[in-house]
């Protein structure tokens, strides 16, 4: 299963927003979940990964899974992207 988002926080996806997907998607032990951006291809069970993606805002990010709970990580992953803000709290 695959979504696709455009990023639109102006500081992009950093440390904390990346933890947020990270922790989103390692909760899913059955189930790979990716990012992909620019060409590449990251599994968002790594915060690395995640942040080696560099995401701007204006970047478009893919979030793919597959495996056993696919559709539930999918929904989950894109509360995290949506509902939460990234991660973030803005005032």
């Amino acid at each position: 299963m695959q979504t696709t988002f455009r990023i639109i926080d102006e500081d992009g996806i950093h440390a904390r927003p990346a933890t947020a997907l990270v922790n989103t998607a390692t909760k899913f032990k059955g189930t790979e979940a990716y990012a992909e951006a620019k060409g590449k291809k990251v599994t968002l069970k790594s915060i690395l990964g995640v942040l080696s993606l560099g995401l701007e805002a204006g970047d478009t990010l893919s979030l793919i899974t597959e495996g056993g709970e696919e559709a539930e990580a999918l929904s989950a992953l894109s509360d995290v992207m949506i509902k939460e803000g990234l991660g973030e709290i803005h005032e």
